[in-house]
């Protein structure tokens, strides 16, 4: 069985357990029901919309796996489908998880979700005063605990790039350090893909008007709808991030080289007054001035370490040494 608790609550205590081909039989206002469900089979989302009166292609979303974060309203029940994220390595991998929320009910089914809503839904259990106000403000306890998941993933990758900026500012980057931050920059694109919808999954239930939701809730969702445009600016300013750490990067690396290229002229430049003296004096003729003067070699060895010197002091001075 993939049922992970299905409980009936009634003034926000858990009053039993229910069973999935059980019908509803809520009593009163403050009656609900809870099931929590991770990959189930169809014949469980079968028996689910039988006795829900769930629809049929609601059933067909939930089972499917991949979906975009939505929401859809039929009646006087909604349907949420959203995405978790979690992160492995330098890879965000996602999971799905599809809210069936109506008068007396809730209903979750996760996909590949590495957070289940245990610790959820015993914090919950715990606070009776909020259990009490129904599926709706459950809506938003799971909503905020799937947003503020998000988080994590992006702080931890805010480290790392952190560490990268440094590293990247003391030496040259590798190819593999290349490689990492294109990856990074990739996994926080495909990120920002599934925050977008996410973002609008939030926004509309702020501004929904319909049975299953109270009025009174909208400020909850409002504030998971800030936590997600947090998120949002914090993806987008990593992007930027790892843009400019590759930039920086690319500009030093540029700026070694022509400190070296700078270096390399200096040296040829010194270099090439012994070699043109030598190489004049080099040749073999037999008329040439100063080739019998008795101190002729010391004073050409002299002048080519004055000019040698002469020369070292400029580009010393220019700071091209």
């Amino acid at each position: 069985m993939s049922v992970v608790a299905a409980h009936l609550y009634r003034n926000g205590k858990k009053v039993r357990v229910v069973s999935l081909d059980e019908p509803i039989d809520c009593k009163g206002k403050f009656e609900f029901v809870w099931i929590g469900l991770f990959e189930p089979s169809k014949w469980e989302l079968e028996q689910l919309e039988k006795n829900y009166g769930l629809h049929p292609l609601a059933i067909e979303d939930a089972f499917k796996a991949n979906q975009i974060p939505k929401v859809d309203v039929y009646g006087d029940q909604l349907f949420v489908m959203t995405r978790t994220a979690h992160l492995e390595q330098d890879h965000i991998a996602y999971g799905e998880t599809a809210l069936f929320v109506g008068k007396n009910f809730i209903i979750s089914v996760r996909h590949g979700s590495a957070r289940a809503h245990t610790e959820l839904r015993t914090q919950l259990e715990a606070a009776p005063s909020l259990l009490s106000q129904g599926p709706d403000y459950v809506l938003h306890a799971i909503l905020d605990f799937i947003v503020d998941g998000y988080l994590p993933i992006v702080e931890t990758i805010e480290e790392r790039v952190l560490i990268m900026e440094q590293n990247a500012l003391d030496n040259f980057l590798s190819r593999a350090d290349v490689k990492r931050i294109f990856g990074l920059r990739q996994e926080l694109i495909r990120f920002k893909r599934i925050i977008g919808p996410m973002t609008e999954v939030c926004g509309r239930l702020v501004h929904l008007d319909t049975p299953c939701l109270d009025a009174n809730a909208r400020p909850y969702f409002q504030d998971v709808l800030d936590h997600v445009r947090r998120v949002d600016a914090m993806v987008n300013s990593l992007r930027d991030v790892l843009t400019s750490v590759f930039e920086v990067s690319n500009l030093l690396e540029q700026q070694r080289q022509g400190v070296i290229t700078r270096q390399l002229a200096a040296w040829a430049a010194i270099l090439a007054v012994p070699t043109a003296i030598a190489g004049i004096y080099g040749m073999n003729f037999e008329n040439m001035p100063e080739l019998k003067t008795q101190y002729g070699y010391f004073v050409v060895v002299g002048i080519i370490v004055l000019l040698c010197a002469v020369l070292y002091l400029r580009f010393k001075r220019a700071r091209w040494l």
